[in-house]
């Protein structure tokens, strides 16, 4: 399907593994195996479709919360899919980027997300993809992330919207144009809270271990089709226009 007006920079939070795995009666690492898949499929079609940014929501904060075995189950599968997906991404000039509090994660761990940025990484000019994965990660921890980070620089000049988004997560990257939600639920749930204020907001029904290239295409004609103001009234007519 061709797409006129493209998002620069698409985010998708993937929700519905553990729906999927229970209506099929498998057991929920099955769901999350299969998330995974489905993470590398949005991973290809945003290749394909020339989108240059990608952020992947796999790992929130409050999933810290969740049964240590789950945990411990999530961990071994970005284990596993890093070894797995890096030799796909540098073949296809995929830029990888980790956005988060890391330092909750294994030492080993971090030293292998670490070790993936540095083999994925690409000269400007060759790349084809920036992949952000959200792991660790929360909204409200960013903010207070980026405010204690300027405090500690002891500035002698207020902090506008700029500076401030110098030293978020997203340093460097676009925010948003677009922000996929998958299984239902229609809330953000603390996810990219400062670069959200004018993206533009999907949600599907679809579980997330059955989006395909169809709903990923649903989701960006829809988007082709809004009109962005990023709160401009220029267009606002009163009673009298």
């Amino acid at each position: 399907m061709s797409i006129q007006n493209l998002p620069n920079h698409v985010s998708i939070i993937m929700d519905g593994n553990n729906r999927w795995a229970a209506k099929k009666g498998l057991p929920g690492v099955s769901g999350h195996e299969e998330g995974v898949k489905k993470a590398r499929l949005a991973i290809e079609l945003a290749v394909e479709k020339k989108i240059k940014t990608l952020t992947l929501f796999t790992f929130s904060s409050e999933n810290w919360n969740r049964s240590q075995e789950e945990v411990d189950l999530l961990m071994k599968l970005l284990s596993k899919a890093l070894k797995e997906e890096v030799p796909s991404l540098i073949e296809n000039k995929v830029s990888l980027k980790f956005i988060g509090d890391l330092s909750k994660f294994t030492i080993e761990l971090q030293d292998e997300m670490k070790e993936s940025e540095i083999q994925t990484h690409q000269e400007e000019q060759d790349k084809q993809l920036d992949l952000l994965i959200a792991a660790s990660y929360g909204g409200r921890w960013e903010i207070l992330e980026t405010v204690n980070k300027l405090r500690s620089l002891e500035l002698n000049k207020e902090v506008d919207e700029e500076l401030f988004s110098l030293h978020t997560s997203l340093s460097g990257f676009s925010d948003p144009d677009l922000c996929i939600r998958t299984g239902g639920e229609k809330r953000i749930s603390n996810f990219l809270l400062w670069h959200l204020a004018y993206t533009e907001l999907f949600f599907t029904d679809i579980l997330w271990p059955d989006f395909d290239e169809e709903e990923f295409d649903r989701a960006l004609e829809d988007y082709s089709i809004r009109k962005r103001n990023f709160g401009d009234k220029s267009n606002f007519q009163g009673s009298n226009g």
